[in-house]
């Protein structure tokens, strides 16, 4: 019989030293391939979109591919494509410079052709059991939007709606055209 060998965010920390990009679920290690030039562009304007709102309203930091610990023994640490962290979320010390030991407030995921709906659930599952607030899920072949605010209150945002922040981000609004204008 075997058993598998689990990591935890400090091995993973260890690993990714050398510029490869990894994440953990549950403990096991997974290899992020890299992106294609359109999921890059998207995640690109979505941040930059979002960095916009919270620097002018002063509410939080935005950043792109960041590690957030969602769990411990076994660790899960998740890289979302863009994700947003409210002020008074970050540590009193500044930001950590290695994985966050928190879950961001928003996590969004540009999908990939290569991406699996089951992967994607587990994702969307892990984020909000670690106590992300809000997922967005994009999805550039269809040009829509999966709002999780939990697995039972989702909902798909089409070309002719406007993305918003619901409470995570009060006021915050994009149309899904320009969101996938490029």
């Amino acid at each position: 019989m075997s058993t598998k060998t689990l990591l935890t965010s400090e091995d993973l920390w260890k690993l990714v030293a050398d510029g490869s990009r990894h994440e953990l679920s549950k403990g096991e290690l997974l290899l992020m391939t890299p992106v294609g030039m359109e999921h890059g562009a998207i995640v690109i304007k979505l941040g930059r979109l979002l960095s916009a709102y919270t620097e002018e309203n002063r509410s939080g930091l935005v950043v792109t591919e960041a590690g957030f610990r969602l769990s411990r023994n076994p660790d899960t640490v998740r890289a979302p494509d863009v994700a947003f962290v409210p002020r008074d979320r970050l540590p009193m010390e500044g930001v950590p410079k290695k994985f966050a030991d928190f879950p961001p407030e928003l996590a969004v995921e540009v999908l990939s052709p290569e991406d699996t709906a089951s992967e994607m659930v587990r994702k969307v599952e892990e984020y909000l059991a670690g106590g992300v607030r809000l997922v967005w899920v994009v999805d550039p072949g269809t040009k829509t939007v999966t709002v999780y605010y939990s697995l039972q209150d989702a909902k798909i945002l089409t070309a002719d709606q406007e993305l918003d922040g619901g409470n995570v981000l009060p006021g915050f609004r994009a149309k899904m055209t320009e969101l996938f204008a490029i």
